[in-house]
C-alpha cells in the first residue's frame, strides 16, 4: 500500500483529496504546513509528496529543495494556483517531478499519482532464493533442495514477504497489510494459524518468532 504525504493547508481541498486517494488504495497523511511535511516526511515511510505550492511559514518551493537533497528518490507532484508558466518552471527546477494547477480536474490527479508511483516503483524481481529456498513468483511454484512443494495461495504469499527481507524481522502488521490487506486483524489468530501450516511444509527451523513484534526468516 503506497503512503501518500498530502501537504495542503486549504481543508476543502484536502479533505476531499485526502478521500479520493484512499479510495485509490493509499494510505494518506495529511498535514498543512512545510515544517510539518519535512518533519513527517523524516520519520515516516512516504512513497509520494503531493505539495502545495503556498503554504504558511515556509512555501512549498522550499520544502521541495529540503526534501530533495534527503530524499531524492521521492516523487513529488505540486499544486498550484499560480497559472504562469514561470512558476511552473521554477516548481520543476525545485524539483518538483510534476505538476497540477487548481482548480484541478480529481480524475486527472489522480492519473498523475498514479504514474509517478509506477515510475518510481522497484523492478519485481522473477524469482526469490534464500539458502535451500527458492521461489519462482511468476509461475508460483515454491522449491526446496530442488524438489517442489506445494502452497495454498496465503501460504504462498507469506512465504514470499519473509523472502523478500531474509534475516530482517517483518512486523505482524507488515504482514497482515500485504497479503490480508488488513492491519486491523493483528489481534486474531489468523496470521498465527497460516504460519503453522507454512511451518510445516518448509521447516519450522527457517521462520523464527520475534515475540511481540513479527517473525524472520533464516537462511539453514
Amino acid at each position: 500500500m503506497p503512503t501518500v504525504l498530502l501537504v495542503e493547508d486549504d481543508t476543502g481541498i484536502a479533505v476531499p483529496l485526502s478521500r479520493a486517494l484512499q479510495r485509490e488504495g493509499h494510505e494518506v497523511l495529511v498535514v498543512g504546513d512545510g515544517y510539518s511535511a519535512l518533519s513527517c516526511a523524516g520519520h515516516q515511510r512516504v512513497d509520494l509528496l503531493v505539495l502545495d505550492l503556498g503554504l504558511p511559514g515556509m512555501d512549498g518551493l522550499d520544502v521541495c529543495r529540503r526534501l530533495r537533497k534527503a530524499r531524492p528518490d521521492l516523487p513529488v507532484l505540486m499544486l498550484t494556483a499560480r497559472t504562469d508558466e514561470v512558476d511552473f518552471v521554477v516548481g520543476l527546477d525545485a524539483g518538483a517531478d510534476d505538476y497540477v494547477a487548481k482548480p484541478f480536474r480529481l480524475a486527472e490527479l489522480l492519473a498523475r499519482v498514479r504514474a509517478l508511483l509506477r515510475r518510481s516503483a522497484p523492478e519485481t524481481p522473477d524469482a526469490l532464493e534464500v539458502g535451500e529456498v527458492r521461489m519462482d513468483l511468476a509461475g508460483r511454484r515454491v522449491l526446496i533442495e530442488g524438489a517442489e512443494i506445494a502452497l495454498a495461495n496465503k501460504e504462498f504469499e507469506l512465504l514470499r514477504v519473509l523472502l523478500s527481507r531474509p534475516g530482517q524481522v517483518v512486523s505482524r502488521e507488515e504482514i497482515l497489510r500485504e497479503v490480508w490487506k488488513d492491519p486491523e486483524l493483528k489481534n486474531s489468530k489468523t496470521l498465527d494459524m497460516h504460519m503453522s501450516w507454512l511451518r510445516r511444509k518448509i521447516g519450522s527451523s527457517r521462520i523464527a518468532t520475534v515475540r511481540g513484534v513479527g517473525f524472520r526468516f533464516d537462511a539453514l
